[in-house]
């Protein structure tokens, strides 16, 4: 497969220029280890090591301090979860460093596939000395080179009539883990039951002391088929057989690992009554159809209900990959009141401006998929720049004040 263009490049590259350590994390086979020893040739002369050696991992693991201070110029180390104890040891090396070179940049690039920044333990030390950064795989706007832009096209309000020819079916099918992007059926099943039995097997066991290791699979599966849905703990628990104590702490681990997420509810505390549960989804399409034993097309022509929840989870990460791409911070939410009315995502940023996105697999739209986008609206005031529906029609229609049906190309264009 040639080189894909990663947009995280350039924000890693801006990164390195500013803080001593950068950490790179995401799910495993997302491409991290591609994107830095890429950058390493010619962006970033370093030396690459992987903990995934296990003499590299031995000899940090026995002393982290020698293992790093031996080092002189830059590092990469590549799946450094894997040896917890070297974040202490970064943080005596680079407050050493800086003593001789106060504005220390870029000494030191990390690359993990759990997110540690949930592990006060080993984050807290290298607070204020470390950018930390995430790699998703393949957004569908890299996978077709497109610019990664629509976010910021969302709240400039810039959107784009369907012109294309590509197949929705086909765009899920690229967006996903770069060694599997494009593949047929057969060859995705074999790779994904790999990667879940590493990942279940033995990423588990290096982050926590998991006693029943077995229930994981059913509750990923289990996580699965609620994709979309509102998180309803007790149910899950009961569903998996576990205790809710167990279930939650499992399903977080779940998280770190970069396999599900969770979007909490939006609100500002208007009176209003708002639901407070967040809304779960699976961190990759192609994995959940895996998990759901769904093909894409099948689900498109016979289950049509079920593939608007597909989709929905597919725009869920299509989103997070594309604010990875932006320089300006932003939170993704979910609304919903209680008397049901509803939006799928709401984009916030920091000053409080929002857009919000409604999702219909359906290749026309009526006044009544606004709803929820009218209510937010309401709600947000001032704040609400735009609200659009995603569906699947060819044109960008207006639908009332800063409301419109859009293609949903226009999320990789």
């Amino acid at each position: 497969m040639s080189h894909i263009k990663r947009h995280a490049r350039n924000r890693l590259l801006e990164a390195l220029n500013v803080s001593p350590v950068v950490f790179l994390n995401g799910p495993r086979q997302a491409g991290k280890s591609t994107l830095v020893q890429y950058i390493a040739k010619k962006d970033y002369p370093a030396e690459y090591v992987t903990f995934d050696s296990t003499t590299q991992m031995a000899a940090a693991a026995n002393s982290p301090e020698s293992y790093l201070k031996e080092r002189k110029g830059a590092l990469i180390i590549d799946e450094v979860q894997l040896v917890p104890e070297i974040f202490r040891a970064l943080k005596v090396v680079v407050d050493e460093l800086r003593l001789d070179q106060p504005k220390l940049k870029g000494r030191f690039l990390l690359t993990g596939s759990a997110n540690i920044m949930a592990l006060p333990k080993l984050s807290d030390p290298l607070v204020g000395r470390m950018s930390v950064l995430t790699l998703y795989p393949l957004a569908a706007a890299e996978a077709l080179g497109g610019d990664g832009n629509f976010i910021e096209r969302l709240f400039n309000k810039d959107f784009e009539a369907d012109s294309s020819k590509q197949k929705l079916t086909e765009v899920m099918r690229l967006a996903t883990y770069p060694e599997i992007s494009g593949s047929e059926k057969l060859e995705r099943t074999t790779w994904f039951d790999g990667y879940l039995t590493t990942i279940l097997q033995r990423d588990v066991r290096a982050l926590a002391e998991i006693e029943k290791l077995s229930t994981l699979p059913n509750l990923l599966r289990i996580l699965a088929n609620r994709a979309g849905g509102l998180v309803n703990d007790a149910d899950i628990a009961r569903d998996a057989g576990l205790n809710p104590v167990t279930s939650r702490n499992y399903k977080t681990l779940l998280k770190m690992l970069f396999l599900t997420f969770e979007l909490a509810p939006w609100s500002r505390n208007i009176g209003k009554r708002l639901v407070k549960s967040p809304k779960g989804y699976m961190s990759d399409t192609l994995l959940l159809c895996h998990l759901m034993q769904y093909e894409l097309s099948d689900l498109e022509q016979n289950r049509p209900e079920l593939f608007g929840h597909v989709l929905e989870n597919f725009v869920a990460t299509e989103l997070l990959k594309l604010m990875t791409f932006q320089n300006e911070k932003m939170d993704l939410y979910h609304f919903r009141t209680s008397d049901n009315k509803e939006v799928d995502f709401v984009l916030e940023k920091s000053n409080g401006q929002l857009a919000a996105i409604e999702v219909k697999q359906r290749d026309s739209v009526s006044k009544s998929d606004f709803k929820g986008l009218e209510e937010l609206q309401r709600l947000a005031g001032q704040d609400f720049i735009c609200g659009i529906v995603l569906y699947r029609g060819r044109d960008v229609v207006p639908f009332g004040q800063n409301l419109w049906a859009v293609p949903v190309n226009n999320l990789w264009r």
